[in-house]
């Protein structure tokens, strides 16, 4: 079946709620797509305790700030009834079960084609698929003879059936680092597999939100911002060696500003290190029939292995020309790209403030590229 609209977007997750969001205030017609029967599908499969690691005030959609009875970091449960109330009040009606295939233009518009054979012809093509499109799950020799179980952290819901087995958590991103102290508290024996130094920050400095504090240190030159940055790190996490972290030779926000990797927002795993209760292994070289072989020699037996390994965006497995789109990362290099007219892409920035903060920002700024460029259209040639 054949749609026609001004603008397609695609992924009802925050990124395609924002959009849409700003879309219905200035009466603009789209269609929003969702490949699941869910809007904001990936919170609902996250980890039950997972809160969110920014602040309310910067967490928000366009329009509709949190209510003043949350928190200051909002849990799942409250955020995905946010989302749920952000699209009834928006008037948001994704077309559900729609897995757009394949995307191009011809003829000056915009093609998208579903999986489930509906093409879409539109002006403009918003891409709102997240950086957590693809799970990465590393191969290992041995891994297909391991005994244990192993899965990655997107099918991880809590340890309760983990309790008093021995649960090793593969990579300390913010998402490992949170769930091996789900593990702990629901009795599991947990470990890490840190393949490499890391940066850790606490989520709260003297009183005061981290996110805000690295706000304010971006309004200073890169040098000295980061000196700052590395200096409140030391002194407020130290030195954490002694335990198998080693330190990244490299200021938190240079991290994320070069890498494009966050440093992790430390809730509570430091703590649960130094006293021994989860324990680091380096990384993995190999795994046997019942035990896991580190990259130090050691070994050691485990009923389970969690992959917190992270994700790619994979947009490139569905646009067809992405040339002079992506960075040295493999992401977007910006909102909009001028050798594709009517191509956008939000909620894959999320060096400037957050990845939610972002998202208000960038979606503003690409609805007022969209009305600027109908107020003045480009002459046909």
């Amino acid at each position: 079946m054949l749609h026609e609209t001004e603008n397609l977007i695609i992924g009802a997750g925050p990124a395609g709620l924002a959009m849409a969001g700003r879309f219905s205030r200035q009466n603009i017609p789209y269609i929003l797509v969702e490949q699941r029967e869910q809007i904001t599908p990936a919170w609902y499969d996250h980890y039950e305790r997972v809160h969110l690691h920014t602040v309310k005030q910067f967490s928000h959609l366009p329009f509709k700030p949190f209510p003043e009875n949350f928190g200051t970091y909002v849990p799942r449960k409250d955020l995905l009834a946010y989302y749920e109330a952000y699209a009834q009040e928006m008037n948001i009606r994704p077309q559900f079960g729609q897995e757009i295939i394949r995307v191009w233009q011809e003829k000056g518009r915009w093609n998208a084609l579903t999986r489930q054979g509906n093409t879409y012809l539109a002006d403009r093509v918003i891409v709102c698929t997240g950086f957590n499109r693809r799970a990465v799950e590393p191969e290992w020799p041995g891994k297909a003879q391991f005994e244990g179980e192993i899965f990655h952290s997107r099918h991880y819901k809590n340890g309760k059936a983990w309790a008093g087995k021995k649960v090793l958590v593969v990579g300390m991103g913010n998402s490992g680092a949170e769930i091996a102290i789900d593990l702990h508290e629901h009795g599991a024996e947990t470990a890490l597999s840190v393949r490499g130094p890391v940066n850790v920050v606490l989520r709260d400095v003297f009183g005061r939100p981290t996110q805000t504090t690295a706000m304010l240190l971006r309004k200073l030159p890169n040098w000295l911002g980061d000196a700052l940055g590395s200096f409140l790190s030391r002194v407020t996490v130290g030195d954490l060696s002694p335990y198998g972290l080693k330190r990244l030779d490299m200021a938190p926000a240079k991290q994320l500003r070069v890498y494009g990797k966050t440093p992790v927002i430390d809730v509570g795993t430091v703590a649960l290190v130094r006293a021994g209760k989860i324990k680091v292994f380096p990384a993995i070289d190999h795994f046997e029939a019942r035990e896991v072989a580190f990259t130090n020699g050691q070994k050691q037996a485990f009923d389970m292995v969690l992959l917190a390994t992270g994700y790619r965006a994979a947009v490139e497995e569905f646009i067809t020309d992405t040339s002079g789109i992506f960075n040295e990362l493999g992401l977007p290099a910006a909102n909009w790209s001028d050798a594709h007219p009517g191509l956008y892409f939000l909620g894959f920035d999320a060096y400037a403030s957050g990845i939610l903060h972002s998202i208000y920002l960038d979606s503003e700024k690409i609805i007022q590229h969209i009305m600027t460029r109908q107020a003045n259209p480009v002459p046909s040639l």
